[in-house]
């Protein structure tokens, strides 16, 4: 029986370098939900994409039951073939911390294709590749990070280098309304949809596709204790030192209301180096 992964993929894919440069029309902070509704819908159809490979890799029972769990929210299989993952591929994944939630799908399925995986804590220390061999840098969940520590250009450059002609820079990202600035919601973990296109594009990067696959409406981004309030993590009464902090715990109440939000309302991007 044939494996078929819907893919939602957008109509943002650009043909031409100087196109690809333009920044596309993303959500403001005027949105309405009609307004939201209306944009989600002008997107392309999704796109049906076989990878027996990729399927035995998600629904593999050595992953762990908690991950697992939320697939329902991150949707692996339909995410890393929107990013366009095939058979073979050099993978680099940033900073995939101690969880590893992304590398016990992308490591067994390098093994499994004669691929390669490879693991980078320290970008500006090394790639682990060798320059321009790299089919895929993964980054997920880590810009609201690099940008309070100033490492967001020296990062990207480094992705740039090691990704060969044509590679794709792969991103997974809390996303705040967009407009707003990122020095005020990298604090909460998420960042505005804009700063990282326009970051990446600084980069030498082309933007060729946007998705809304891991958009999630019912977060309005505005929680206690950042992104942090959510599940998976949780975070329920202020953190030790942390100035942006709510000064009082959750109640019960809130503590189900935020559970039932779910994950965070996430931005899913492709780019391109030019080949």
């Amino acid at each position: 029986m044939r494996l078929l992964a819907l893919v939602m993929t957008t109509a943002l894919a650009l043909p031409t370098l100087a196109a690809a440069q333009a920044l596309p029309t993303l959500p403001t902070l005027d949105e309405t939900p009609a307004q939201r509704t209306v944009r989600r819908a002008a997107m392309t159809p999704p796109v049906l994409q076989e990878d027996t490979a990729l399927q035995a890799a998600v629904g593999s029972a050595a992953r762990p039951a908690a991950d697992v769990a939320r697939d329902v929210y991150r949707h692996p299989f339909e995410t890393l073939t929107f990013w366009g993952l095939t058979p073979g591929s050099t993978i680099v994944e940033i900073e995939p911390g101690r969880a590893g939630w992304w590398s016990a799908i992308l490591q067994p399925y390098a093994e499994a294709t004669n691929g390669r995986y490879v693991a980078v804590n320290r970008p500006l220390e090394g790639m682990g590749v060798e320059d321009g061999t790299a089919d895929m840098v993964v980054v997920a969940r880590a810009f609201h990070n690099w940008h309070r520590a100033g490492r967001t250009e020296p990062y990207l450059a480094a992705f740039f280098k090691a990704l060969k002609p044509g590679g794709v820079l792969a991103v997974e990202q809390h996303r705040s309304v967009d407009g707003l600035n990122p020095d005020v919601t990298a604090p909460t973990g998420y960042m505005p949809e804009s700063y990282i296109i326009r970051a990446a594009q600084a980069a030498g990067f082309v933007l060729e596709a946007r998705s809304e696959l891991n958009a999630n409406p019912k977060d309005d981004h505005d929680h206690p204790y950042g992104v942090w309030t959510l599940p998976p993590v949780r975070t329920s009464a202020p953190r030790e030192g942390n100035a942006n902090d709510r000064p009082t715990p959750l109640t019960e109440a809130e503590r189900a209301e935020y559970d039932a939000i779910g994950e965070s309302d996430r931005m899913t991007l492709r780019f391109r180096k030019p080949q």
